[in-house]
């Protein structure tokens, strides 16, 4: 099996060496040999071929080198026609060229040490070879064709794994010499091949059916074929020209030793010179690596210092980042627990069938305001009423002239733009001239105009609706969350976090869910509202002066839901403890029960189960601060118990009954004032009650539109209307929604 050696780059000495060798055989008077060995050549240089065939040379020595092929690519054999003595022992050849039978005049073949498998079959045209050494190689058979070698004298096969000799061979009557390892041959036999060469070439003639002559008898012209040529016509005979052909190769090798025992003295002194050189260009090497070791030594200097530094930023990095981290953690974490607040609370009040009872009483309580009484009538406050209806008529302008300028800013979009812009602008100039009006002219006028009172009691009944205003409240609430959820998944972004972005992904999703079904709700409770107007205003008497004066004065006087249920003997304490667990939707069922706070620090979970509050959580937490409250009252006398908080500061003063509600004075009604929002989930800190974010559009403006139904709010009103898909997750986007900041 051929092996494959990696081509070595030559030392400088070896290619020193092999510009001499080249230059000393171009020399004039030169010898017709070229030595070019222990140059460390993977492969014979072209200019040696062109050197051997324009010199005509006769001896290529190539011997202790890393040649694994004889023939370089573009170069030819026939180059070497005139070689007579090859010798490449000492190399890592695996096989011989195919046509290496073109060198004719070959006379000695040496591939000692070499990794040989095989030798060509061409071998047997080298007519003139008299020796041929094939020693330390890897070859198992010889070929045939060595039969051939009419002036072989001298064959080593030894130190291979040849086991059999060629028959052929036998016809090599010159053959002299035979080397073979004796003990490992299986033909001829061990004993045969250990007599010697004689007895091999008995054993090999006999078994040809070849009579057998010593090789004596066969002597030929050892070197020169002319001399071989001239010896057939001389009559001194075979002895006498072999003598004076030795005689002459004799004084050939002579001068052969002068000239290489001067090209020595030459090679002597140009070592010396170049050890000279060699010295000076180590001391210049020695200088510079000395000046290279203190450029090195100052640079790594200087990179310690700076990993150092850089060390120490990236801790101050990590650590900053770390706790960047922890504080997102937190973040996520309360927001977690107040989206899952407010989910429990959205799933309490769906489960919550009082809530629809309420809704029903309020609906049979609308309709008992269709009767007018005469007393009523008497005791309008007129002027007070229609300067209250005023105010809310330009409050609700003011609503909804934000609310018509976005809409007809979506309207611009579509083909009826034009006209839709020149309605507005109608209703903009009524609008405007109504808020230019004096304060005389519009109560006047409100007093005589039943529209624009009925349109003043829609806003009211809408303000004060406690449905509605729940709703309102909880879309608020959302808002908020998914503003927050908004600018925590962009620090995230810009922090090249992933983790937990799934959950907050699937909260969002979730309060979009929940978002828009509590846009759905409010839609309905409007029309149902809507509906009630309607029905009013149908079964309303046709001659009834002031008729929508006095149903707004009805709306003003009402009380609340929960001063009626203190008034029927539900306490103050237990009244402010649900409204501060968020469970005021749950009062009509503690007012149907007529639960005391003593009763219920002595109910257990399963006993509110029954009565209807079905939240886990909310019961344990109401039974534990009843216990506390009745612990309190227990301590302190009764009459010493301070009174309970109100619902809210804004609505302390409609605790109190209010003077001569029927009989007496009325006080000057004051514009509507929305009580603060009775539902308090679990709200962020004051901090974060209304955060603020930037449009990732035009990064100037404010986010004001909630994208549904991703849930995303990162666009400002002006950059949103031409978006088709949310600019953070690309979804489509199906709704808009405007987000009203106010304080």
């Amino acid at each position: 099996m051929p092996l494959f050696f990696r081509k070595r780059k030559p030392s400088e000495e070896a290619r020193k060496r092999l510009e001499y060798q080249m230059c000393l055989a171009k020399e004039a008077g030169a010898d017709d040999i070229l030595d070019i060995s222990k140059c460390e050549l993977s492969e014979i240089p072209f200019g040696a071929f062109a050197t051997c065939k324009v010199l005509q040379k006769k001896v290529l020595i190539v011997h202790t080198n890393h040649l694994t092929s004889l023939l370089p690519k573009s170069c030819s054999l026939l180059s070497l026609a005139t070689i007579k003595v090859l010798d490449l022992h000492d190399n890592q050849l695996t096989a011989l060229p195919d046509d290496v039978g073109q060198l004719t005049v070959l006379q000695v073949l040496n591939v000692e040490k070499n990794q040989l498998t095989h030798l060509p079959r061409s071998v047997g045209n080298l007519l003139q070879l008299q020796t041929l050494s094939v020693k330390d190689n890897k070859l198992k058979e010889l070929p045939d064709t060595l039969g051939e070698l009419q002036s072989l004298r001298t064959l080593d096969i030894s130190e291979n794994e040849v086991r059999r000799l060629p028959q052929m061979l036998a016809h090599v009557r010159t053959l002299e010499t035979l080397s073979l390892d004796a003990l490992s041959m299986v033909y001829p036999p061990p004993e045969v091949c250990a007599a010697g060469t004689a007895a091999v070439q008995q054993f090999l003639c006999q078994e040809s059916g070849l009579e057998y002559y010593p090789p004596s008898q066969y002597l030929l012209p050892v070197l020169e074929q002319d001399g071989a040529e001239n010896s057939q016509d001389s009559p001194d005979g075979p002895i006498n020209r072999f003598s004076r052909e030795e005689a002459e190769w004799q004084n050939r090798f002579s001068d052969y030793e002068k000239r290489k025992e001067q090209k020595m003295l030459e090679k002597l002194e140009f070592e010396r010179r170049l050890d000279l050189g060699q010295r000076e260009h180590a001391e210049l090497l020695q200088q510079s690596y000395s000046h290279k070791d203190e450029i090195l030594q100052s640079v790594k200097q200087e990179q310690t210092r700076l990993e150092q530094g850089l060390s120490e930023r990236q801790r101050c990095l990590d650590a900053e980042r770390q706790q960047l981290q922890e504080q997102l953690k937190q973040t996520e974490q309360s927001i977690a627990s107040r989206i899952q607040r407010l989910l429990q609370d959205n799933q309490r009040q769906k489960k919550s069938s009082e809530i629809l009872k309420s809704l029903e009483n309020e609906r049979i309580r609308m309709e008992q305001l269709m009767s007018i009484t005469q007393e009523e009538t008497e005791n309008l406050r007129q002027r007070e009423i229609a300067s209250a209806m005023q105010q809310m008529l330009t409050e609700s302008c003011k609503s909804r002239l934000i609310q018509m300028a976005y809409e007809s800013q979506r309207q611009s979009l579509v083909q009826q733009a034009c006209s839709s812009m020149a309605e507005m602008d109608k209703r903009f100039q009524q609008i405007l001239s109504w808020q230019q009006m004096d304060q005389s002219k519009a109560v006047s006028q409100i007093l005589q105009e039943s529209v624009m009172q009925k349109a003043a009691f829609e806003a009211l009944q809408v303000k004060k609706d406690l449905a509605h205003r729940q709703i309102r409240n909880q879309i608020r609430l959302i808002e908020t969350e998914l503003l927050q959820l908004t600018q925590l998944e962009l620090k995230r972004k810009s922090l090249d976090t992933e983790t937990l972005q799934e959950m907050i992904s699937e909260q969002r999703w979730a309060l979009s869910s929940l978002l828009q079904q509590l846009l759905k709700e409010k839609r309905q409770r409007e029309e149902e509202l809507h509906d009630i107007l309607v029905e009013l205003e149908a079964k309303s008497e046709t001659k009834q002066e002031n008729y929508w004066l006095i149903q707004y004065q009805r709306l003003l006087n009402q009380k609340p839901l929960s001063l009626k249920l203190q008034e029927e003997g539900l306490q103050r304490q237990l009244v402010a403890l649900l409204v501060e667990l968020s469970a005021e939707h749950y009062l009509p069922i503690f007012a149907h029960h007529r639960i005391s706070l003593d009763m219920l620090s002595r109910m257990s979970p399963g006993d509110l189960a029954k009565v209807g509050v079905s939240e886990a959580g909310l019961q344990h937490e109401i039974l534990r601060r009843a216990r506390d409250l009745a612990d309190a009252a227990r301590v302190q006398p009764e009459d010493a118990c301070p009174a309970a908080p109100p619902l809210d500061g804004a609505m302390a003063p409609e605790l109190e009954p209010p003077k001569g509600e029927v009989l007496g004075v009325l006080e000057p009604p004051a514009a509507p004032r929305e009580p603060p929002e009775s539902v308090r989930p679990s709200a962020p800190p004051a901090e974060l009650d209304m955060p603020t974010s930037e449009c990732v559009v035009c990064l100037e403006r404010e986010a004001q539109m909630v994208f549904l139904a991703c849930g995303h709010v990162c666009c400002c009103q002006q950059c949103c209307q031409p978006l088709r898909t949310c600019p953070l997750c690309r979804r489509e986007i199906s709704q808009r929604l405007r987000i009203y900041h106010s304080s």
